[in-house]
């Protein structure tokens, strides 16, 4: 996907290679808002790990006390991974996909330069995203372990671009430094077993990439059409401890370690692709 992205980019830019004049009508001071829609890069295949022993590395396998690994199938009941909602408490049930749309809104400031023909610039800006990015473990129980992933308050960005004028059109593309917060939850339809703790909220950062097209209406007014892809790193994921509660020794979760067993999703990206309609006051 990361790969897509970048080819996306390197097409954009060669809408502006050929250059064009008038440059000096782009630039100076402005302040923007967009409005659009987001959806996140999720990955259908992510899983969640366990350390069994707590002994601090994930990637343990949880058995059951017959010595059967509790998320994968038996010939009697499924179980296994998804890289999504669920919507039961069985692997047999399914999982929602995180790929619904949903609005958004940003607000910017920046300044433009004229160079040769080219305007440079660059940006300031805070974003909302409603999207939510979620990873599932379903156990031969039944029972379903979630994750959900999520933006807490405005996406900060600082940017740079590079566009070539074409008359009243400019298109560009766009690239800088991401940060955000970012809410974890944590739910399971197990209720034998205690769990701590559920939610966490913790700072994440990384890296915009994208591109855009803008019409100038006059001097002061231009409109225009936007793709943003935002790629954070959450530096703290949430661990949960899948504790005792009123479960037996010979609990999946306990046999290794009678206090319980460590579990987080498998990624610590939070990812996602926005598309925005802006409109721009220069001054």
């Amino acid at each position: 996907m990361r790969r897509q992205i970048i080819l996306s980019a390197a097409a954009a830019a060669t809408l502006f290679a050929a250059g064009a004049a008038t440059a000096q009508d782009w630039t100076g001071p402005y302040v923007s808002l967009a409005v659009g829609g987001d959806f996140v890069d999720d990955e259908d295949d992510e899983i969640t790990l366990f350390d069994t022993d707590l002994g601090g590395t994930f990637g343990d396998t949880v058995r059951t006390s017959g010595g059967l690994d509790a998320f994968a199938s038996t010939p009697t009941q499924a179980a296994g991974f998804c890289g999504g909602k669920a919507t039961g408490n069985n692997f047999g049930a399914g999982c929602q996909d995180d790929d619904q749309l949903e609005g958004g809104v940003a607000g910017r400031i920046g300044w433009d330069f004229g160079m040769g023909g080219f305007v440079f610039g660059v940006l300031g800006e805070a974003a909302s995203v409603q999207s939510r990015d979620h990873a599932t473990a379903f156990s031969t129980t039944p029972a379903s372990y979630q994750f959900a992933r999520g933006i807490d308050g405005p996406v900060y960005a600082l940017r740079a671009r590079a566009g070539s004028p074409m008359g009243r059109w400019m298109p560009y593309v766009t690239a800088g430094y991401a940060m955000a917060d970012v809410e974890e939850s944590y739910a399971t339809s197990n209720t034998a077993n205690s769990f701590t703790p559920t939610t966490n909220t913790t700072d994440a950062d990384g890296f915009q990439v994208g591109g855009g097209l803008e019409y100038a209406v006059n001097d002061r007014i231009s409109l225009g059409a936007e793709y943003l892809y935002t790629a954070l790193d959450v530096n703290e994921p949430l661990v949960v401890r899948v504790g005792p509660g009123t479960a037996p020794a010979t609990n999946p979760f306990r046999i290794v370690n009678p206090a319980g067993t460590d579990t987080r999703r498998g990624s610590d990206e939070f990812n996602y692709h926005a598309f925005r309609l802006t409109v721009t006051a220069r001054f």
